[in-house]
């Protein structure tokens, strides 16, 4: 009983120091890094996806871990059909920003291409949780996801052996 007011005040402490940390601005990029990334997304537009990733993991040297640099290399693993880098990419975004949307969209278009549906569906319903249907990131992932064909089903009616009578 004697120690609750402390327990209270320290608690408070600690939450209002995680909530500080949380909500800090990203950091800038570096003048050396942005070039590199500008020039990525020029190769990006162009077609040329090797020489975007090669940009990107220059930029990526110059400032490890910074947000645009990853969410941009993965984007640049997609278009090379490279879904499980991407994937990648995208994870170690979404462990130092949880709830950035462009992460977890980028993620489930990945997860579309996969051909993961189901877990592209729950990436759609944690966007629409935290940013609404009507932001650019939910419309795109929704519309990836309408356009996957539903999986056929086949009934055991429809499909029936013939049998095949052969001699020897």
């Amino acid at each position: 009983m004697r120690y609750t007011p402390a327990a209270l005040a320290l608690s408070l402490l600690a939450a209002v120091t995680a909530s500080v940390t949380l909500s800090a601005p990203p950091a800038p990029l570096d003048p050396r890094a942005a070039l590199l990334v500008a020039d990525g997304r020029k190769a990006l537009a162009t077609g040329d996806a090797n020489a975007a990733i090669d940009d990107y993991e220059a930029a990526l040297v110059i400032q490890p871990g910074h947000v645009a640099i990853l969410l941009n290399l993965a984007e640049a693993s997609r278009k090379q059909r490279l879904q499980g880098k991407a994937l990648r990419y995208y994870r170690e975004v979404l462990e130092s920003e949880p709830g950035n949307v462009y992460a977890i969209s980028g993620e489930g278009l990945a997860l579309v291409e996969k051909g993961a549906v189901e877990r592209a569906r729950r990436n759609l319903a944690r966007l629409e949780q935290l940013c609404g249907s009507g932001c650019a990131p939910t419309k795109d992932l929704a519309a990836a996801i309408q356009q996957v064909p539903a999986p056929q089903m086949v009934s055991a009616e429809a499909v029936q052996a013939k049998p095949a009578v052969t001699t020897n």
